[in-house]
């Protein structure tokens, strides 16, 4: 058969348009909010905190920022910033928990999912930290639990209070019992806080918090704070219903179902947080 004239026959491949790479495409400027869905510009986000101007969602914050928000401009001084996690269960499942550990450390430039550190208040000294969920979903580790366990020791030696911001899916599954262990360790050093040190604990819940640290010292503060709309419980609203067979209430382990049961004290939007916080330190401590 002899070749007919080819109709359909492409370009030639310089001449076809290359795919867009996220080089050409220039950075995002824009995001849509998951409460109303509108568009945002990324610049007033960042002005407001996080939380959506239009209607007032609250959008993850990362921890630095949150610690920022709350303490006195230059205050923060960090502390055990060099404890890194281990794998001494060399726990593997759809890949190894070191391979997770490197890349989640070059993503997020923090050794693990916790900040902690000294700081002031509107001049009040404190002992402060803040979960990063983008570090596996702010999961609790064994450094976590010590970072946490370490900065309430400081608040007994120092006699100061403590503040910590929860943002968690619960503790982390890869390390085992070694994880779970933390959960009595942070709680048992809380108690040290109350009964040696004589200082108050704030607790701050924000979205989500859960699993293992909400099982722990999350739930027990002196005052427990929330961010509006957070999820607060242990495990999950579709684990729970399948568990015990039943339809779970409407807006079951929000914050404000949490208050309404007299599970925490206050909803606090983001930007009243540092005013209340301040003003509940000033009057636990006396000063």
């Amino acid at each position: 058969m002899s070749d007919g004239p080819r109709w359909f026959e492409q370009a030639p491949p310089e001449h076809r348009p290359g795919p867009r790479t996220a080089k050409t495409e220039g950075p995002k400027l824009w995001l849509k909010c998951p409460g109303c869905r509108a568009m945002v510009y990324k610049e007033e986000l960042a002005r407001c905190a996080q939380v959506c101007p239009r209607c007032g969602h609250h959008l993850r914050l990362e921890a630095a920022d949150r610690i920022a928000l709350l303490v006195d401009d230059g205050s923060f001084e960090r502390h055990d910033a060099d404890l890194r996690p281990l794998d001494p269960l060399e726990f593997f499942d759809s890949k190894p928990y070191a391979d997770r550990i490197d890349r989640t450390q070059d993503k997020t430039g923090e050794p693990d999912a916790y900040l902690a550190g000294s700081a002031t208040i509107d001049g009040l000294p404190v002992q402060i930290g803040a979960f990063d969920f983008r570090f596996m979903g702010g999961s609790m580790g064994s450094v976590v639990g010590e970072l946490i366990t370490r900065q309430i020791e400081r608040g007994v030696d120092r006699r100061q209070p403590v503040v910590i911001v929860s943002a968690s899916g619960g503790a982390r599954m890869q390390e085992g019992v070694l994880s779970l262990m933390q959960m009595a360790k942070t709680s048992a050093a809380l108690a040290r806080l109350r009964d040696e040190a004589k200082q108050p604990y704030i607790s701050i819940l924000t979205h989500p918090t859960t699993g293992g640290v909400a099982a722990s010292f999350s739930m027990l503060g002196d005052l427990i704070l929330a961010e509006p709309e957070a999820l607060i419980g242990f495990a999950g609203p579709r684990v729970i219903e399948q568990t015990i067979g039943e339809k779970l209430p409407d807006g079951f382990q929000t914050s404000e179902y949490l208050l309404e049961h007299g599970m925490i004290d206050r909803i606090v939007p983001r930007q009243e947080l540092r005013e209340v916080v301040s003003r509940c330190l000033h009057l636990l401590t006396g000063h």
